[in-house]
């Protein structure tokens, strides 16, 4: 298939691999900030195939990961209510809130749905009018536009039973922390592909200005991460800091105009949580007032705690590249997908479910 198979030729992530040793003369560190990128680049030995000079460190590309631990406990409230029907996408399911996660809540009789889309649960909601309809809306500026336009569609029927509980976060804002953590070690970045796809290339580049760094756009195939690596050690190694685009198929610089007004048109930018970061400044975008009668989280109030709970997890220092999966002593042991400590080890774009596939040695 074009645009796939040509992107998996093992001859041409060769001939990279072999143009990245000529070029590399000291040790370099970049971070892929997607979890798509991290699944192909662990599933395909793309760290070992590489100079060894070249260390490549695992990001916070991941927004089921990256869903804070109150918002869990939040949708697992929702959830348990009798009169609620809460729609999510599968891998929120297994995620660990601070007791328990929704897939116990479905187990024990809750009306937890998974679907594919949000326009599902608007279908849901005219099923089923007496009942209280909630989609879970997660996931980077890539799921926004398709949530605004089922928050948007949702208020030009005039649904009044369907709300959504809000999760949508904002990468350039996570790289920008990543960059001023005391210990950082990262030196470029692959930025991820399909958010760019959305949002363009120009966000990034008072990235590269400020802090001197150069980011490479790029695919999710093996050919498209051995490129942006080349692409990106090329500028470390002269000296450059610029935004490029490996990823030219599917991203123009500009992206994708109508998306972006239609995310305007329903969210505004606001502080954002981030599991295991922190608070991160300008990280999220939240429902405009205009249409905060479709919020989720102000609809079902739960009493604000801390969640706190003794866990071995180490997922905030793998999410900001300071350590690597199999660096924590509960991976493969204690920590696995059927009984996780921390959502990286849950998401199908999570770090440590990539290593746990592809890497973990059976005992």
């Amino acid at each position: 298939m074009k645009f796939v198979d040509e992107y998996r030729s093992g001859e041409s992530v060769g001939e990279y691999c072999r143009a990245l040793a000529e070029i590399t003369t000291q040790p370099w560190t970049i971070m892929e900030i997607c979890g798509g990128q991290t699944h192909s680049i662990v599933k395909h030995g793309i760290q070992e195939m590489i100079p060894p000079e070249l260390t490549l460190l695992h990001g916070p590309g991941c927004p089921v990961c990256v869903t804070p631990m109150e918002l869990i406990d939040h949708a697992v409230h929702i959830a348990s209510l009798s009169n609620v029907i809460f729609c999510s996408f599968g891998d929120m399911l297994r995620v660990p809130g601070s007791e328990k996660d929704l897939f116990s809540v479905k187990a024990k009789g809750g009306d937890v749905r998974i679907v594919l889309s949000p326009m599902e649960a608007l279908e849901i909601a005219k099923e089923f009018p007496e009942k209280e309809v909630v989609f879970f809306a997660i996931g980077f500026e890539t799921t926004a536009p398709a949530n605004a336009m089922a928050i948007h569609q949702a208020r030009q029927e005039n649904l009044k039973n369907i709300s959504f509980l809000v999760s949508q976060v904002i990468v350039p804002p996570a790289m920008r922390t990543i960059l001023e953590f005391p210990d950082n070690r990262v030196q470029g970045f692959l930025a991820a592909g399909h958010v760019c796809t959305i949002m363009g290339t120009q966000e990034y580049e008072p990235l590269a200005r400020e802090f001197q760094i150069p980011i490479v756009v790029t695919g999710f195939e093996p050919l498209d991460i051995v490129q942006g690596i080349y692409m990106c050690v090329r500028q470390l190694e002269a000296g450059c800091a610029q935004v490029e685009n490996q990823y030219s198929r599917a991203v123009k610089k500009e992206g994708n105009l109508a998306a972006q007004k239609l995310i305007e048109e329903v969210f505004q930018i606001v502080p954002q949580k981030w599991r295991g970061v922190g608070e991160i400044a300008q990280s999220g975008l939240g429902l405009k007032n205009s249409y905060s009668a479709f919020d989720a989280s102000t609809r079902f109030l739960l009493e604000s705690r801390r969640c706190e709970i003794d866990s071995p997890c180490i997922s905030g220092e793998v999410l900001m590249g300071i350590k690597k999966p199999d660096e924590c002593t509960a991976f493969g042991t204690s920590c696995t997908p059927d009984s996780p400590f921390g959502a990286t080890m849950v998401s199908s774009e999570g770090a440590c479910s990539a290593y746990f596939r592809y890497k973990r040695v059976a005992p």
